[in-house]
């Protein structure tokens, strides 16, 4: 998926629980690990906000576009398909 959610680095900058970020923002822990682990197909402006307000972030923060043509090996170096 071309689109990386980051909102575990966010988390581990500001040493918040995932039950905290939740209770927070207003979403159960289980939506916040769909978003956590990429398999979120939509997020609403609402809860982009909610999160940015609650960490303090801007949404480029929590989210980042990679291109879909290149692999990212295991030491982050980027290779060619």
């Amino acid at each position: 998926m071309p689109i990386i959610v980051r909102i575990d680095v966010e988390l581990a900058k500001r040493k918040m629980s995932v039950g905290e970020f939740a209770e927070r923002v207003g979403l159960t822990p289980s939506n916040v690990a769909v978003l956590k682990n990429g398999r979120a197909k939509a997020v609403r402006f609402s809860t982009l906000e909610a999160m940015c307000r609650v960490l303090e972030c801007q949404p480029g923060d929590l989210l980042e576009w990679v291109d879909d043509d290149a692999v990212v090996t295991q030491t982050g170096d980027e290779v060619g398909r």
